[in-house]
């Protein structure tokens, strides 16, 4: 449903309060992009924040990230791939072109992403998927592997850029169980950061702040901007 603009101003500018009060606490040089996940929300209601000044807008599905690529492509807008991709949807997201894919989750979808992105003479820049909740029902790297895996990616796959890191904060109510996994994924992030990383994304609706406060400069806000 289309929501109304001032809604959706309003939604904004309590996420931006709410960001500027977190990244204070990090550094006043601190600097947090927000990616948009438009999700379950109307296109139209991407269209109203690119015009409140949002650049950046996410997906999870390739489908859906090629509808909204091509009902908005009079916009110049960043769009990033955020989920789970399966190696018969690399084509497609290859030839869609985004900004970023924040869900490189192993080595062996590096391998497959690179021969295709070989094959059309394609890079791809990418963030490296950390599990760092070592939870089942997530992908990603495990922490101990990532640096080792980060590297093997960089130095093996030159069609991927790898740009940083990405993880799912721990699906609990408990803050010190979710303050831990962003904690360990920028510790990581930092020893990456000598390998041209620059990119830590970390924190969606839920948690977004705590990520923030851990070092996270780029958040995923989906129900946030959208509710």
């Amino acid at each position: 449903m289309p929501l109304d603009k001032e809604h959706l101003r309003s939604n904004l500018d309590r996420v931006i309060w709410n960001i500027e009060r977190s990244r204070i606490k990090v550094s006043e040089h601190h600097i947090v992009q927000i990616v948009a996940v438009g999700k379950y929300t109307d296109i139209e209601n991407l269209r109203t924040l690119y015009e409140l000044g949002q650049r950046a807008f996410g997906e999870n599905q390739v489908q859906q990230l090629a509808e909204r690529m091509e009902a908005l492509d009079d916009l110049p807008l960043a769009w990033h791939m955020i989920g789970t991709l399966q190696k018969n949807k690399i084509n497609k997201l290859i030839d869609l072109r985004p900004t970023l894919f924040q869900a490189l989750d192993s080595l062996e979808l590096a391998e497959a992403l690179h021969q295709r992105l070989e094959a059309k003479g394609e890079t791809m820049e990418c963030l490296l998927q950390i599990n760092s909740a070592r939870e089942a029902t997530k992908s990603g790297v495990t922490p101990e592997s990532a640096v080792e895996v980060y590297h093997r990616i960089a130095e093996q796959y030159p069609t991927i850029r790898l740009r940083g890191v990405m993880t799912i904060g721990a699906h609990t109510d408990d803050q010190a169980t979710i303050r831990q996994s962003f904690e360990t994924t920028h510790a990581i992030y930092e020893q990456l950061q000598s390998a041209g990383a620059d990119i830590c994304s970390m924190g969606m609706s839920g948690d977004y702040e705590l990520a923030i406060e851990c070092g996270s400069n780029m958040v995923r806000i989906g129900s946030a901007l959208f509710k």
